[in-house]
């Protein structure tokens, strides 16, 4: 099975997506991450995005930021948007209906769902780094029950 995590940049919610999954599912299983803008393409994760990460001993600092592509649609089984525009900007690129059921809201199918969207971190400091972080280990253990299942 082949996942892939989307959030704007693809340098805070999405590699740490990424780097989480991968910490959780077996060798067998492709997770990768993108953006929905290319204004950060192959740029490392923000540097708070990786040290948070690293503190709970997951290393995401060789992850390079790249757009979404159409191509991702057919390579993917499963497509994560950590946030409401990400997924309305996802759907819009998908071509067809068996392209659009491969996408959904993260927090939506991880069963969290008092909150629609996973909080961008961006403009804030190490707190929401390491909340963002939680959220998403959270949703991440459920997301592989289901697919272990």
């Amino acid at each position: 099975m082949k996942i892939l995590m989307v959030c704007l940049g693809n340098i805070c919610r999405s590699p740490v997506a990424e780097g989480i999954m991968k910490t959780k599912l077996p060798e067998n299983f492709f997770v990768d991450s993108a953006g929905t803008i290319s204004m950060h393409k192959g740029k490392h994760p923000d540097k708070r995005a990786i040290k948070t990460a690293a503190n709970h001993h997951i290393d995401i600092s060789n992850q390079k930021s790249r757009p979404i592509t159409k191509a991702d649609f057919e390579n993917f089984d499963k497509i994560y948007c950590m946030d409401i525009d990400v997924y309305e900007d996802v759907i819009s690129k998908a071509r067809n209906e068996e392209q659009r059921q491969k996408v959904s809201l993260f927090l939506d199918a991880s069963g969290d769902h008092k909150n629609a969207e996973v909080p961008d971190p961006y403009w804030g400091n190490m707190d929401d780094f390491e909340e963002v972080f939680q959220l998403l280990d959270r949703g991440c253990d459920v997301i592989k029950n289901q697919i272990l299942s």
